[in-house]
């Protein structure tokens, strides 16, 4: 027996004073309506109304039955408008897990609008390290990918971002500007303590395939002990921004930095690798409208597509090419 739905069809019956008129207002059967109220007498063990052709009385179990019945209704139609408001109305907290420097340079700042638009919706951001798949504990999980996706979820692709070499102008003042990645030797260079990047750095002109096919020049740099070496991409970043050396940086990391003036690219012409940026959920049903308005405003910063917005709004985009894949996760 679906004891809601009983509960709905007895608080009916002595709301319309009859049971022809209860099925009227719920547009059921009269006689589904009789067994309705039967089974629930009898799963309760309890006779809650004297019947009479003329009219319906409670019982006095009747009367206290239905007065805890209509709390509970009442409660449940609470509920399910609370539901549909969350659907309906963007409201409450959503909780995002990314990286650190995605949250910093470039979600940060765009939170302001976010929330002038949905003033009902509270931001947690987990940002403790590289993201490299969806985490159901959370309602969005952002990854910065140098692999193809991997996993049962939901995700949209949001920007591609190149790491590129860039300095600040009173370091290449002091040190010269390298026109070939040979003449990094000589530079000060901030390499994070990753084996590959430790033993050469490829470095590609030209439009550039997934395994570097396309390429018209291939150089493999074998640089010398960098000055600094950490995977932390902010230490590089301020490292870099304070005069110490030539650092390789996502272009959502240096893309201010670009513009301003406050760092310059290094051999534009060349590129190293890309990743992808996504946003992705455990499951695309029953999403909350404080999701889903995140979701979109995330692809709306971004812009959703396979490019770099990043140097292109800096000037500096490398020559057409397509994305680098290689396994791993950027910071």
């Amino acid at each position: 027996m679906d004891s809601l739905r009983a509960m709905r069809v007895f608080a009916r019956v002595i709301d319309e004073g009859s049971f022809a008129g209860a099925a009227r207002a719920l547009d059921l059967a009269p006689a589904v309506v009789t067994r309705l109220v039967a089974e629930l007498e009898e799963h309760l063990g309890a006779r809650l109304m004297n019947r009479t052709t003329r009219r319906i009385a409670l019982t006095e179990i009747g009367e206290a039955y239905l007065e805890r019945v209509r709390r509970i209704l009442a409660d449940v139609d609470e509920a399910e408008a609370l539901a549909h408001a969350s659907v309906a109305e963007p409201r409450g907290p959503v909780r995002l897990l990314m990286p650190p420097a995605v949250a910093v340079h470039q979600l940060a700042k765009h939170l302001p609008r976010f929330h002038a638009r949905y003033p009902l919706v509270s931001v947690e951001i987990v940002a403790s390290g590289p993201v490299e798949t969806v985490d159901d504990s959370f309602d969005l999980s952002v990854m910065v990918l140098r692999k193809p996706l991997d996993g049962n979820f939901v995700a949209r692709r949001l920007a591609r971002t190149e790491v590129i070499t860039c300095a600040s102008p009173e370091y290449l003042d002091r040190r010269g500007r390298p026109q070939h990645p040979r003449e990094l030797l000589e530079h000060d260079v901030l390499i994070p303590p990753i084996s590959d990047l430790q033993r050469a750095m490829t470095f590609y002109r030209g439009a550039v395939g997934e395994n570097g096919e396309g390429a018209f020049e291939t150089h493999h740099a074998v640089p010398h002990r960098g000055v600094l070496s950490t995977i932390h991409t902010d230490t590089n970043y301020a490292a870099a921004l304070a005069g110490l050396g030539i650092a390789g940086l996502p272009s959502f990391v240096v893309a201010d930095a670009l513009i301003e003036h406050a760092l310059e690219r290094v051999l534009p012409e060349w590129r190293l690798f890309s990743s992808t940026l996504w946003v992705g959920m455990p499951t695309r049903q029953h999403v909350p409208a404080r999701t889903r308005a995140m979701l979109d405003f995330l692809v709306e910063i971004f812009g959703g597509e396979d490019r770099d917005p990043w140097l292109a709004a800096a000037g500096c985009e490398t020559c057409t090419a397509t994305p680098i894949e290689a396994p791993g996760a950027l910071a």
